[in-house]
Order: structure tokens, then C-alpha cells, then sequence
């Protein structure tokens, strides 16, 4: 019995360090991106359905407001930013505030 014990003690610590592991390894902007849906209609550098992250970087560049107005887009959605196409509101259900957050300050840092 204390040798199933030890052994059910030896499986529970391993599953541990594997699941804290893989908790640890924080998701990339890119990740969070494509998990909330962004990347349905953005890429990295070319245009799709929406702009690519590199015109949305260039439009925005220098802009003191431009991460508060990216917010306020994503949330709300928004039409004639970048053409006829609409972007759909995106709800914190589907990107949390701070994971936005996250994406926008990558995307301004793109060159």
C-alpha cells in the first residue's frame, strides 16, 4: 500500500510539473490574435479581409491616443478606417482587456 502511495505521489508531482509547465508558457500577442479571431481578416504583412498589422502600425505611428482608439474600434467595430469593409465589434468574451491590450501594443510595434 505505501508503495502505491509513493507511486500515485511520483504521478501526481509529474503531472504537476508538466501542467505548470505548459501554464507557464505565456501565449504570444500572435497567439492571443489569432485565438480571438484577428487573424480571420489580418495578417502580419499582408492584406486580407482587413489591413495588414503592418498598415494598421503605419497609420497609427506616433499617435499619443492611437492604443485607446484601437480599443475603442476593436470593441465597438468600426467602418471607413481602412475601406468599405466593416470590422465587427469584438466582445471581451472573445479577447480580455488586457490580452487587447497585449495585441494592440505588439501591432504598434510593428515594422
Amino acid at each position: 500500500m505505501e508503495r502505491m502511495n509513493r507511486t500515485v505521489s511520483r504521478l501526481a508531482l509529474a503531472a504537476g510539473l508538466v501542467f505548470g509547465a505548459a501554464a507557464a508558457h505565456a501565449a504570444t500577442p500572435a497567439d492571443l490574435a489569432t485565438k480571438a479571431g484577428c487573424a480571420v481578416c489580418h495578417q502580419p504583412a499582408a492584406k486580407g479581409l482587413g489591413p495588414s498589422y503592418q498598415e494598421i502600425a503605419k497609420k497609427y505611428k506616433g499617435q499619443a491616443g492611437a492604443p485607446a482608439t484601437m480599443a475603442e474600434r476593436v470593441r465597438k467595430g468600426s467602418v471607413g478606417v481602412f475601406g468599405k469593409v466593416p470590422m465587427t465589434p469584438t466582445p471581451p468574451a472573445r479577447i480580455s482587456d488586457a490580452d487587447l491590450k497585449t495585441v494592440i501594443d505588439w501591432i504598434l510595434k510593428t515594422p
